[in-house]
């Protein structure tokens, strides 16, 4: 008996998206959930960087003008026509470079975004939009190798390259896999959740000796992420297509704690797939989605939505299918969670204010207020979604904002946040109680905060963004995840990125040592960790989040390797985990200053562990594709940068005079 399938939720909210909850109904006709039993579906090659391409693209963009960022979107697409006795082959380059696609980014200081054509739009639901249709890719078991009716075109391996203006070159792959990838990809796969007999994701942990798994046999979205990588990576797109269209479905639904409900367009953590029995021998698939209200600590994931955007336009760049991003449906939850986090508040930084638990770190770590984990990855969002977001009448306002705050926060985060050898110095002498526009430590920090070990621990070349600042405060904790995304994101200048790396290297022993990557340097030990973690028995010092060393945040270090060309540093820690992952059953954390044991608690065989060095070897085969998923400084963004830069308070910054001030 087939299960039918649908959503479980209050759905009162249901008119947001315009259409109802998504169901599979029996019966011989019935048709399954979202159009899975679809086949007609373009198919997707993860290898579309053609050199001969990019350069007429670039030719082209120079010649108008047109920034980098703002300038069409390619792909190569692959479909099929099947006549009889014959299968033949097309494949086209697609380049939308017309002008309607040209984002007009206006450098306007407005950043409202709550206009009453927005809500009218967005929160009421008057967009009629249509139903949410997921299509299942065929996969052709003769791709590899066409036939002489190619029309001139063979495909005989993974790669493709388009070299001469059109001629089409085929590399094969320049290696196997060797027995520790096959056995990685073998438990990426078991770890697949279906819904309706489609993949949706993968659990967060899949150990079959784990009796009380509590939460980790869910898809996170945060944990799936690098799971959808090295799927993509590999050519399969329908699962990564899949989570984002369900995650999305999820996303306009009310959940309440004690009577109260977040903000709208707030992402779940996590979801789980549910079989709910009917009457007789009936059964059906629920969607079952965690937004906080049954967590550790009651806290709602502010980097679920940013970690979507991110993914949203890594499937976009990967696999060439721009139009899923296109979709209205999408379009709306993309906005839904710009406007969540551009509301107007009370907070006078242009960096997001969140609790503490609502990241990566998700127990009490004293990280709340402004983590640079969250700044790094909502400068990602946003700069995502400054390239996804259509401009049209109605969002101008939004890419308004988003231009603005863009500008304003990589200001504050290059300038407030940097500390090296020099910044140390220079707080080491701060005045304090100083009232005035012009001040120099417009923070009040008092220079006693600068911690003992920090004094001798920073090298004389290197540097790193510090892991919170507020009023009076200064976080000077290494937190490992928000300067690689900094450097992956270009939050950093590409001085301060290279400093990054330089200081990791420096630091090796402390920050890698036997199993990469710390999650954060150094623990809190003693009075600290029981007055910060409120003696947290998991956190104890150097295990968990307290300093613990984290397997997955591999592909983000091979990532920022990749950028700033220290491809051997890379490989080092790549080296540095195979020769423990896979005798160890792909632990979820080492703990110990060295990273030498197995996490106390630490569930084995992680799928976000098994997938980051999954995805780390990937880009260190294919380099270029590593250009699909990282960002290169936008100076056009300091020629909007708003700030206090001289002693006539607020003016508009030129470019000179912004990069003299931000570029270190």
């Amino acid at each position: 008996m087939k299960p039918t399938c649908r959503i479980l939720f209050n759905c009162r909210n249901s008119a947001i998206f315009g259409f109802p909850p998504a169901k599979c109904v029996n019966g011989n006709s019935a048709k399954l959930c979202l159009n899975f039993e679809r086949k007609a579906q373009f198919h997707t090659s993860p290898y579309h960087s053609f050199s001969g391409f990019r350069r007429i693209v670039d030719d082209a963009r120079k010649k108008f003008r047109v920034p980098n960022w703002s300038f069409g979107q390619s792909g190569v697409i692959i479909s099929r026509s099947n006549d009889v006795g014959m299968r033949n082959r097309v494949v086209s380059v697609i380049a939308n470079a017309s002008s309607s696609r040209f984002r007009d980014f206006s450098t306007s200081v407005e950043t409202r975004v709550n206009e009453s054509n927005f809500e009218r739009i967005y929160v009421q639901g008057g967009v009629n939009v249509k139903p949410l249709g997921v299509e299942r890719i065929d996969k052709d078991e003769n791709v590899v190798g066409g036939g002489e009716e190619d029309s001139g075109t063979e495909v005989v391996g993974e790669k493709l390259n388009v070299e001469n203006e059109g001629e089409l070159k085929v590399e094969s792959p320049k290696r196997e896999e060797s027995q520790i990838e096959k056995e990685a990809w073998k438990l990426l796969k078991d770890a697949v959740v279906t819904y309706c007999g489609s993949p949706v994701g993968t659990v967060a942990a899949n150990d079959p000796n784990d009796k009380l798994p509590l939460n980790y046999d869910q898809v996170f979205i945060r944990d799936f992420v690098p799971s959808a990588l090295a799927f993509l990576l590999k050519g399969e797109g329908e699962i990564v297509r899949n989570f984002l269209l369900h995650t999305l479905q999820l996303q306009s639904w009310e959940k309440t704690v004690d009577c109260y409900s977040p903000g709208q367009g707030l992402m779940p953590a996590s979801f789980k797939v549910r079989t709910v029995p009917l009457d007789g021998n009936n059964f059906e698939e629920v969607l079952d989605p965690d937004f906080g209200e049954s967590a550790i600590g009651r806290v709602a994931p502010v980097d679920s939505g940013l970690w979507w955007i991110i993914l949203l336009r890594a499937y976009g760049k990967i696999t060439g299918d721009y139009a899923l991003q296109e979709r209205v449906d999408v379009q709306t939850g993309l906005k839904m969670i710009l406007n969540l986090c551009l509301t107007d508040g009370f907070d006078m930084f242009p960096s997001l204010l969140v609790t503490d638990g609502s990241c990566m770190i998700d127990r009490r770590m004293g990280i709340h207020g402004h983590p640079l984990e969250i700044q790094a990855l909502f400068y990602s969002a946003l700069r995502c979604s400054r390239e996804m977001l259509s401009v049209n009448d109605g969002s101008k306002n939004l890419v308004r904002a988003i231009n603005n705050r863009l500008s304003a926060l990589s200001f504050h985060i290059r300038e407030y946040y940097w500390v090296d050898m020099r910044k140390i110095n220079e707080i080491y002498r701060y005045k304090t109680e100083e009232y005035s526009l012009d001040a120099t430590n417009k923070f009040n920090i008092y220079p006693e905060q600068i911690p003992s070990w920090l004094m001798d621990w920073i090298p004389e070349e290197g540097g790193y963004l510090i892991g919170n600042l507020q009023p009076a405060h200064m976080d000077f904790r290494f937190f490992t995840l928000g300067n690689l995304w900094s450097i992956v994101s270009s939050l950093g200048t590409p001085r301060q990125n290279e400093a990054i790396l330089n200081l990791i290297e420096a630091k090796w022993d402390d920050l890698v040592c036997h199993m990469p990557l710390k999650i954060c340097y150094p623990a809190l030990e003693s009075e600290d960790w029981r007055i910060i973690t409120g003696s947290d028995p998991k956190n104890t010092p150097w295990s968990y989040h307290n300093g613990g060393s984290w397997p997955t945040l591999l592909w983000q270090f091979t990532l920022a390797c990749i950028k700033m060309r220290k491809l051997d540093l890379a490989r080092k820690a790549v080296a540095l985990a195979e020769k423990r992952l896979l005798v160890d059953h792909w632990p979820e954390y080492y703990d110990t200053r060295t990273g030498k044991f197995i996490g106390k608690q630490s569930r084995l065989y992680q799928t976000w562990t098994i997938a980051g060095y999954l995805t780390s070897k990937m880009l260190l085969d294919n380099p270029e594709m590593a250009s699909l998923l990282f960002w290169e400084e936008d100076y056009e963004l300091l020629e909007i940068c708003v700030c206090g830069l001289g002693k006539t308070g607020r003016k508009k910054c030129s470019r000179v005079a912004a990069r003299s001030q931000i570029l270190v």
